[in-house]
């Protein structure tokens, strides 16, 4: 389904999520193998943009990598990527930060200059974490009543992998909220900020280019925020909702693919 204003023939750029919509868990879904040799063949430039904290982009590099997707390490963009780029800008390098969340959160703030684990934490940055444990969240608790400010890489309720949907990281972040009285600044989708550091990464402008998701609280609603056109992937947590519509509905990338070619007037 497709809506007047969403011209295919003259997309220039995408950025797509990676977690239900190139991958479930470990499974490629459909499309996803032949992603790079197709954008790059049509002359469209592309970034993945993913809220999820737990990997660097090298990482996410050698995953797509097994799954046959083929891809740099520059063209993923995280959650820890914009998150640390809105600490440089609030607070001077070396500052204290508690870090609830995994390597890849880890990495990108101590990359960006950050003490990660230092005494007396400024800020607490909430992020997926498979290996929380309720000693992390008291600390983290502790450190906010301290004064420490809440930063969150994104407020995802759940994440699909390949048996169904697992808590997210704003599941944890829920908790941290609850222990505290304090809502975080969140940076991942659907604020515009890790949106705006992909189109950017790019080079491309938002009239002509769409993001990719799964998701319409996260993907579309991002998308839209930071005033691109914007693809929904149908699946088990893609709900159209009145507020929040999508330019175009397809199956999967396949789906994508075809209809970009055809409006392109390539053979299929």
């Amino acid at each position: 389904m497709t809506m007047d204003h969403l011209d295919l023939a003259n997309l220039r750029g995408l950025l797509l999520d990676l977690d239900g919509v190139v991958y479930r868990g470990m499974d490629p879904l459909p499309g996803a193998a032949e992603l790079s040799a197709t954008l790059r063949s049509l002359g469209i430039r592309y970034a993945f943009v993913t809220n999820n904290a737990t990997l660097t982009p090298r990482q996410y590099q050698v995953k797509l990598g097994r799954m046959g997707v083929h891809v740099k390490a520059n063209e993923v963009v995280t959650s820890p990527q914009a998150t640390a780029a809105y600490l440089q800008a609030e607070a001077p390098p070396g500052t204290a930060v508690f870090v609830v969340g995994e390597h890849g959160l880890r990495q990108a703030l101590r990359v960006a200059g950050f003490d990660v684990g230092g005494p007396d934490p400024r800020y607490v940055v909430v992020g997926l974490d498979r290996h929380l444990t309720y000693a992390r969240l008291a600390e983290a608790s502790l450190a906010i009543r301290r004064g420490a400010a809440l930063i969150a890489t994104n407020a995802d309720p759940a994440i699909p992998v390949e048996g169904g949907m697992w808590p997210g990281a704003g599941a944890i972040l829920a908790a941290v909220e609850t222990a505290t009285g304090a809502r975080a600044v969140v940076i991942g989708k659907p604020e515009p900020a890790l949106v705006r550091v992909a189109l950017e990464r790019i080079g491309a402008d938002p009239e002509h280019t769409a993001m990719v998701g799964d998701q319409v609280g996260t993907d579309i609603r991002g998308g839209q925020a930071a005033g691109l056109k914007t693809i929904l992937v149908e699946g088990e947590i893609a709900q159209v909702t009145e507020e929040t519509r999508p330019d175009l509905i397809v199956r999967d990338l396949a789906d994508l693919w075809t209809q970009i070619k055809k409006a392109r007037g390539y053979p299929l």
